[in-house]
């Protein structure tokens, strides 16, 4: 319960799928700023992303029209489709994690900016916070020269 409390949320939220693996605040609060769009949002959104608008399961992201400065933590079970279409619409920051897929070496060949972030500890969708990091290291990708330029004066990381 104290997970709750310190994220100042109750279960609600709460949806039970492997792929519902949360952003922690800390990494919206060293971007400090407001995205149009987040494009694969639980039901609902989440009240600590910054984005004037969300897109769930329910309205298939991948479907609809994007627009504006999108965040993005897609899948992991199936990050190619969703990692092509933030490519393409590059405006955005997304936060992947560190793989040997496809995806991630097209991301690569783009104009985008990179920036590793330190060990981290996810949100579940139960809301508690995950009590051991990640093996590996995850990234925010960002599209554009704007996002670009808010990796670079997040506090962050050094981006590439």
């Amino acid at each position: 319960m104290s997970d709750f409390l310190e994220l100042g949320l109750d279960a609600t939220y709460a949806q039970k799928t492997s792929d519902d693996w949360y952003t922690p605040p800390w990494v919206f609060e060293g971007l400090g700023v407001t995205f149009d769009l987040d494009v694969c949002a639980p039901i609902g959104g989440l009240p600590w992303v910054p984005a004037q608008r969300s897109l769930s399961i329910l309205d298939d992201g991948l479907l609809q029209e994007w627009t504006g400065r999108v965040w993005m933590n897609p899948p992991y079970s199936e990050p190619l489709p969703w990692v092509n279409k933030f490519i393409t619409h590059n405006n955005g920051i997304c936060l992947t994690p560190t793989s040997q897929g496809k995806w991630m070496l097209e991301v690569w060949a783009s104009q985008a900016g990179w920036l590793m972030l330190p060990p981290m500890r996810f949100v579940f969708a139960d809301l508690t916070i995950a009590k051991n990091t990640l093996p590996n290291r995850c990234w925010l990708i960002a599209m554009g020269e704007e996002n670009i330029e808010t990796l670079r004066s997040s506090g962050l990381g050094y981006v590439r």
